[in-house]
């Protein structure tokens, strides 16, 4: 099988003088990639796909290297950095020096928090989100990840709340369609550890029979749960992402210059241990998808665009979903595997888009006229937005 790490670092000659900026806007997410290499092995771990996990365990570009690439691309814009993996704290040396040398960006970690309570505290310190991977409650997520894990990740956590300087997100993929309400509504109850949940419907065939029913029924739960009071936040980011573009429908075609909200055709990039950069992480197995490279110090605009074949424009949730996931609208439509998108694309429509049936119902207008102006913002300007797909 073909995969990234067979791909030359040289850039294309038709690049080399390019004047356009890859870079779509202001901002830029770096997301670095510190290994390849985790101490899990989750069962649906995108990254097993075309033989990536694990198959980059050293970082093969200097930090000098990173700070040519960033003054040559990047120069100007505002930096966020995501560390990530494999687990991103297998490789302490590499996160703790980037952070040491480029202190005016901000950095957020993408961790299974089995280590979390390893790192210094400065480093905590200086963390604006923690989005720590966890799958619902103890069964489900033993489940998926071995026997023991929710647990250490709950203690863990806890052990080091206190020195993050940011949030703490809990990163669920929703994956088991047997996932409750209880398991998720447990994630942000008063003693949870966790500031916000995000989920994202796994990307795999796990939609058949009655599961889409399932998924809807434990959704309708949420969204109830999230209108019943004005007084605080029912923290769910996709719930309020969906909110907030429902109410302020410019903020998504602002923010990602009208295009996908994931962010990968405009100012995501990913940075391989070998420091080839792609725009999307669960696609670094695709040679086409090549971007840009860290040691060749070249960059060229995302290959991962909205295309004619993709369907979104005709979709009642276009204005406030914008087309989110491009790597499954390009398996589905560009690259048109039809299984894929009769199984796993089409599902997850239909469930983004009873979603926004859902909360149209519970008039969203007329419940965030009665929001206090703190919570307001909570939901308008919440930071963990930049971060993460919004859309699930």
């Amino acid at each position: 099988m073909e995969t990234a790490t067979q791909t030359p670092l040289r850039a294309p000659a038709a690049h080399a003088g390019a004047a356009a900026d890859p870079i779509v806007g202001h901002r830029v997410e770096l997301q670095l990639l510190t290994t390849l290499k985790c101490n899990l092995k989750c069962s649906y771990c995108s990254l097993g796909v075309g033989d990536v996990l694990g198959s980059q365990t050293q970082v093969e570009y200097d930090v000098d290297e990173l700070a040519a690439f960033a003054q040559a691309h990047l120069a100007g814009k505002e930096v966020y950095v995501t560390f990530y993996g494999g687990e991103p704290t297998l490789n302490r040396p590499m996160m703790i020096e980037v952070m040491q040398r480029f202190p005016q960006w901000r950095f957020q970690l993408q961790t299974n928090g089995t280590l979390l309570d390893d790192l210094p505290d400065w480093v905590l310190a200086r963390l604006s989100n923690v989005l720590v991977s966890i799958d619902g409650g103890e069964a489900t997520t033993d489940g998926y990840r071995g026997k023991g894990i929710y647990r250490q990740v709950l203690k863990n956590l806890r052990t080091a709340r206190a020195s993050i300087g940011g949030t703490v997100t809990a990163r669920v993929t929703w994956g088991n369609p047997a996932t409750t309400f209880e398991e998720l509504d447990e994630l942000v109850a008063a003693d949870s550890p966790f500031d916000y949940l995000y989920w994202q419907f796994v990307a795999d065939l796990m939609y058949d029979g009655d599961s889409v029913e399932r998924r809807k029924a434990v959704l309708a739960r949420l969204i109830e749960r999230f209108f019943e009071r004005t007084d605080r936040l029912y923290p769910l980011i996709p719930l309020m992402g969906i909110v907030r573009n429902k109410l302020m429908p410019g903020r998504a075609q602002e923010l990602y210059a009208g295009r996908t909200q994931c962010r990968v055709s405009s100012h995501l990039i990913n940075v391989m241990p070998n420091g080839q950069v792609f725009p999307c992480p669960d696609m670094m197995y695709v040679p086409s998808m090549l971007m840009g490279s860290v040691k060749g110090n070249w960059l060229k605009p995302s290959p991962l665009q909205q295309a004619a074949s993709m369907p979104c424009g005709d979709c009642e949730a276009h204005a406030w979903c914008r087309g989110n996931c491009m790597k499954n609208l390009w398996l589905g439509y560009v690259k048109n595997d039809e299984r894929y998108r009769r199984h796993v694309v089409e599902p997850i429509c239909e469930l983004l888009r009873f979603m926004g049936r859902e909360i149209d119902r519970h008039d969203p207008q007329r419940w965030f006229g009665q929001l206090d102006l703190p919570v307001r913002r909570q939901l308008t300007d919440c930071e963990v937005y930049e971060y993460v797909e919004i859309m699930p």
